[in-house]
């Protein structure tokens, strides 16, 4: 029963959902992150809320150092961090730093 899929995919004959043990080829369920881990929360510092859902918070992640400036929601009582924001590298922080004078010096031109 091997085959092509509309894709140009070969199909194994094992891939049917036709077998007698659907149960078998069933996708693995994802696995969720440890509570240890999402709780774990101890390098995350937050530096400024600067709006009612935005903040900009210092945190490491995959070892690196990270400046996250993000919008956050409200989910069973707990504050959660949203798709919305930008996390700058510590390489990037320096430079975006580096250049306040100029920006704030744009934002008095242009206000």
């Amino acid at each position: 029963m091997s085959g092509t899929t509309g894709k140009g995919k070969k199909r194994d004959d094992h891939d049917t959902a036709s077998d007698g043990d659907a149960e078998a080829h069933a996708p693995p369920k994802k696995s969720l992150k440890k509570d240890s881990d999402k709780d774990n929360k101890s390098d995350d510092i937050i530096i400024a809320e600067i709006a009612k859902n935005r903040r900009v918070t210092v945190r490491t992640w995959q070892d690196k150092v990270w400046v996250d400036i993000r919008e956050f929601y409200e989910k069973d009582g707990k504050q959660l961090p949203g798709k919305k924001g930008i996390a700058l590298s510590k390489d990037q922080w320096i430079v975006l730093r580096d250049h306040f004078a100029e920006i704030d010096k744009a934002v008095q031109e242009l206000s």
